[in-house]
């Protein structure tokens, strides 16, 4: 071995070393002491040693790291690079997008047909429960895009909206009997009355002041729906939120119910079928409301602010209502699908809208692409269906979770996908698509 190689491995390996040492410091709180309620100790707090556990990550760490300087960082020649050719171009994955799109709705459509027949009714409850889940959060996602991805809105509190949209619903039901269909489209309008509620204050802030602030507004509902007791019941929450019905029918056993009256047998997994279907065309809805105003002259200003708002007033653009907007039409479809939620669950307490819900939908935005709607759709498919399957780790699963949000931040800066089409072409035609590098994600 040339002294060129060696004193390149000893580089690395010092570099590994170091690495796996800052590992140790880090994972022998995170990991190696765990505390737990003692049995039989009268519920004394006791410390579980968890030592193998910690080996083991500093192990993954140090190889991890090793391999990477070896042929990635330090290498003349990373293989990256090469990997890099094997990337498919730009204009080739846009025109793969043409067809993703249709066949990921047609699956959507037929996903319940298929779990029956291959799972039967009890094995198919699970994923199509995973299903909702991961179109409930399609559905967020698009909202948000709205504010973060087309306007340029840094918002971190995007989860009161939610909220707003939930107990609206919950509190409506419970004190006027209101209906699903009647409480749907006023939870919308409560909750985009409450997005313009926070646009006014936020209107001069930007960038690290504006995430803050939306931040603090998230927490501020949750605090005033916790300790609202005699109105939102607290910590308690509200139970027994009434199921919405088709045209009607209700979803129960004997005369009247929904099998009866088309000819079925009863199962309980009608009623899920239904849940899933009512997401998906909410869903749906959402992505076509939002496409259509990305290309009238609300849509090319939210961009035009996202690119700069100085030049965005310079042409005249009042930037004060293009933002109120912005959070309004965006806080609207995060209040619709609140009120889904609550009807889903049966019962919403406080504990179900708290901060690492806006961070997740966020994250489903930006590692999805900003302004990316079918990027949305593979955000959250890989970040909600990936982290239940990931659920037997248990604790491990956020540490999976952050792991592969770095993963992908450093592979894909920009989002998976990281083209962007122009909503209008000086042609005439179709305008051809950009690199994201060359749009501005937004300050506020």
């Amino acid at each position: 071995m040339s002294a060129p190689q060696k004193s390149f491995l000893v580089s690395c390996a010092k570099d590994a070393a170091v690495g796996g040492l800052i590992a140790l410091a880090l994972f022998s709180l995170m990991i190696g002491m765990q505390a737990d309620v003692a049995t039989g100790l009268g519920g004394q707090l006791g410390i579980t040693y968890r030592w193998g556990a910690v080996g083991i990550a500093v192990a993954v760490v140090f190889a991890g790291r090793l391999l990477l300087n070896l042929f990635v960082w330090k290498a003349d020649t990373p293989v990256t690079r090469t990997l890099g050719s094997f990337i498919p171009k730009a204009s080739s994955v846009v025109g793969l997008g043409k067809y993703a799109m249709p066949i990921f709705l047609v699956l959507a459509v037929v996903l319940p047909f298929l779990l029956t027949y291959w799972l039967g009714s009890r094995g198919s409850r699970q994923y199509l429960d995973l299903a909702i889940l991961v179109t409930t959060y399609v559905m967020l996602g698009w909202g948000l895009n709205i504010v973060v991805g087309l306007a340029g809105l840094l918002d971190l509190g995007y989860v009161a909206f939610y909220a707003v949209g939930a107990y609206s619903y919950a509190l409506l039901a419970q004190y006027f009997g209101f209906s699903f269909w009647v409480c749907l489209p006023l939870a919308g309008i409560l909750a985009a009355f409450w997005g313009i509620i926070l646009g006014f204050p936020v209107l001069r802030l930007r960038g690290d002041y504006l995430a803050i602030v939306t931040l603090a507004f998230g927490e501020i509902i949750r605090v005033v729906l916790l300790n609202w007791y005699e109105f939102t019941g607290g910590p308690d929450g509200i139970t027994g939120i009434p199921r919405p019905s088709f045209f009607g029918i209700e979803f129960e056993r004997g005369e009247g119910g929904f099998a009866d009256v088309f000819g079925l047998e009863y199962s309980s997994i009608h009623r899920i079928i239904f849940l899933y279907y009512l997401i998906l065309i909410m869903a749906l809805v959402t992505n076509f409301v939002t496409m259509r105003l990305r290309k009238l002259p609300i849509g090319r200003a939210w961009e035009a602010l996202r690119e700069d708002e100085i030049a965005c007033r310079s042409l005249g653009i009042n930037t004060t209502n293009t933002k109120l907007t912005a959070f309004a039409l965006g806080a609207m479809f995060g209040g619709f699908a609140g009120s889904f939620f609550a009807t889903r669950q049966g019962f919403i307490s406080p504990e179900s809208f708290t901060f690492i819900e806006s961070a997740v939908i966020l994250a489903i935005v930006v590692l999805g692409g900003l302004g990316s709607q079918i990027g949305v759709v593979i955000a959250a498919v890989v970040m909600i269906g990936g982290f239940e399957f990931f659920r037997g780790l248990e604790e491990y699963r956020m540490l999976v979770f952050g792991l592969l949000m770095v993963v992908i931040m450093v592979w894909r800066p920009r989002g998976l996908i990281s083209v962007r089409r122009p909503s209008i072409a000086l042609s005439g035609g179709k305008a051809n698509v950009i690199s994201a590098d060359l749009v501005q994600e937004g300050h506020g």
